[in-house]
């Protein structure tokens, strides 16, 4: 398997695309008495991650204003933070998420498994390099000081960039690690059981989450983040950070066949649950991520 595998989007470049004239459209939404906010939906929510960034930059050039703060002060809540995750590259975005999720008092596990847990190699030594740019401290040093335990162990490992993506399996290997860590893709021919109710019986808490996580993203990763969105709504109240997280970075991957896995784990669609979690503009950019409008 693809350590960051491909599947169907839900948010392609678009066509005959032109960052000046998609920047004009941004500048009368916003100018004036009132904002258009349906404009800022049709531009930003349709456009591929380099091309908002164009957009952006052609932005600042014809108007000599920053998108962003615009953005910013037209308009407000988690419609705002939809829009500006939007304008954020993406190895900021997943620096700027790891940062929230850790600075203060208590810490967003939610994040740290999220990203951590599923992201390849490069990524991971991406965002390192620029999390210790604009942190001014190493991602490591703020996980060895969030967490702990086991839970701290397996993050800053992760955290590294540094696993075995060559997806070649020595089968001699393979067993003895069924055999005595419980680690392995013979793991449930030689126990007779399955690796996640072994990891359900045998952990608990985070490290039980974050472990379930990686067996989950690497069986199937389209069902592991439509495990997450269900998360995210399911319930009392509405857990916004990792509902936009999730609609922002997933869209333009595999959001389609996460939609499939969601519709077919639940019986309901994901666009019910979006639908009947949030209202107004904020709804109305979440459905436009996942395809529905």
């Amino acid at each position: 398997m693809d350590p960051n595998p491909k599947g169907h989007p839900t948010v392609v470049l678009a066509s005959n695309f032109n960052a000046s004239n998609d920047a004009t459209i941004l500048r009368k939404a916003m100018k004036g008495f009132g904002t258009d906010n349906a404009a800022l939906i049709s531009v930003l929510c349709h456009r591929s991650c380099d091309q908002r960034i164009e957009i952006a930059k052609a932005f600042k050039t014809e108007y000599g204003k920053d998108l962003i703060a615009d953005i910013r002060s037209e308009t407000s809540g988690n419609f705002e933070n939809v829009l500006v995750s939007l304008l954020t590259p993406t190895i900021e975005f997943y620096c700027n998420e790891l940062f929230r999720a850790m600075d203060g008092i208590g810490t967003d596990e939610n994040v740290l498994i999220d990203v951590i847990c599923t992201l390849n190699n490069q990524d991971m030594k991406e965002i390192n390099e620029r999390f210790q740019k604009k942190f001014s401290k190493t991602l490591e040093s703020y996980l060895r000081g969030d967490t702990s335990g086991f839970m701290k162990r397996l993050m800053t490992s992760l955290s590294t960039g540094n696993r075995d993506e060559s997806m070649k399996t020595d089968l001699s290997s393979a067993q003895q690690d069924a055999s005595a860590l419980k680690k392995s893709r013979q793991y449930q021919k030689l126990a007779g059981n399955t690796l996640e109710n072994d990891i359900k019986r045998e952990f608990s808490g985070d490290i039980e989450e974050a472990l379930l996580a990686i067996v989950r993203y690497a069986n199937n990763p389209a069902e592991f983040f439509a495990r997450r969105l269900h998360k995210s709504m399911a319930g009392l109240g509405t857990n916004d950070r990792s509902l936009i997280r999730l609609c922002v970075l997933r869209c333009e991957i595999d959001m389609a066949d996460i939609k499939d896995a969601f519709q077919r784990l639940y019986g309901k669609s994901l666009a019910s649950f979006i639908k009947g979690d949030c209202s107004g503009n904020y709804k109305k950019s979440l459905l436009a991520l996942c395809g529905e409008n």
